[in-house]
């Protein structure tokens, strides 16, 4: 189990392929070329920051801390939302109004096609950025070099990694899923425990949920998950949390919080991925692809 709190994080660049100003606390990361690879951060976005409509083939949790992102046709986030961006399926282009802060957990999903670490993807953008230059979330490459003159800046790292065309998964949502919590009602599941169970989501059984503790409450909570403190105060396995303090929780562990305020906690539950395996990288691929 792992235990993290927000102001012993400090704020680095990030997302350079993408257009804008972007900063982020980096929590939790997964295990690397492994289907359920995942990362999890807090990303703080700027007027300035945009990315061009475009598609992943990993899935994203989002959860709208501060401020509000614009999806264009998928619609806004405010404060407060909760949203699943499916993989395979096309969003934005997105924008933030003013300063944002949101938290993602981008992680590997049903279709098995896994999830790029920040190492490999900071060395896949070094290598392009020998042959052509990235703007506004696109790459282009230079007059030149042979092959494909503009891709998606993300699907272009993917490729060079993985020396491979990327076939995007046939989505099982068209669109991404925004949800509003304060539309829901907290359901009692113990005593002082209540919870609001926000969507499960595959044949993978990913899911969302938020809980509230009221002072002196008690919850367990399930393995292969990733919590994060939206408020409040209280022990999780016997160390002190506080409001943005983050807990991944591997298989078989099952972090108890004990409140000594009201608390509400985000939990995002990892889907599961028996049988599943991380397609080989391939030795070459044609330029022209």
């Amino acid at each position: 189990m792992k235990i993290v709190h927000a102001d012993d994080i400090e704020w680095k660049r990030g997302l350079e392929h993408r257009g804008g100003t972007f900063h982020y606390r980096h929590y939790f990361d997964g295990e690397p070329n492994t289907p359920g690879n995942f990362q999890f951060n807090i990303g703080r976005t700027q007027g300035d920051f945009n990315s061009p409509r475009h598609r992943h083939n990993f899935e994203q949790f989002r959860f709208q801390i501060d401020g509000a992102m614009d999806f264009d046709r998928n619609g806004r986030m405010k404060a407060g939302a909760f949203g699943y961006f499916p993989e395979g399926a096309p969003y934005g282009p997105q924008s933030s109004e003013g300063t944002s802060m949101t938290a993602v957990l981008q992680f590997g999903g049903a279709s098995g096609s896994g999830y790029l670490s920040r190492a490999q993807v900071k060395a896949g953008q070094a290598e392009l950025e020998k042959i052509g230059k990235f703007e506004g979330g696109i790459f282009r490459r230079n007059d030149d070099v042979e092959g494909r003159r503009q891709t998606d800046g993300y699907q272009a790292i993917w490729e060079t990694h993985n020396n491979r065309k990327l076939e995007y998964p046939k989505p099982r949502y068209r669109d991404p899923v925004m949800v509003d919590p304060s539309h829901y009602e907290w359901v009692p599941v113990g005593r002082g425990v209540s919870e609001k169970l926000l969507g499960v989501f595959t044949e993978r059984r990913t899911q969302a949920l938020q809980i509230r503790l009221e002072p002196g409450a008690t919850w367990q909570g399930p393995g292969r998950s990733i919590y994060l403190v939206v408020n409040g105060a209280g022990k999780v396995a016997g160390e002190s949390y506080k409001t943005l303090t983050g807990v991944y929780a591997n298989e078989g562990e099952a972090p108890e919080f004990a409140a000594s305020e009201e608390t509400e906690i985000i939990v995002l539950g990892l889907p599961n991925l028996a049988g599943v395996e991380l397609p080989a990288r391939e030795t070459m691929m044609s330029a022209a692809e």
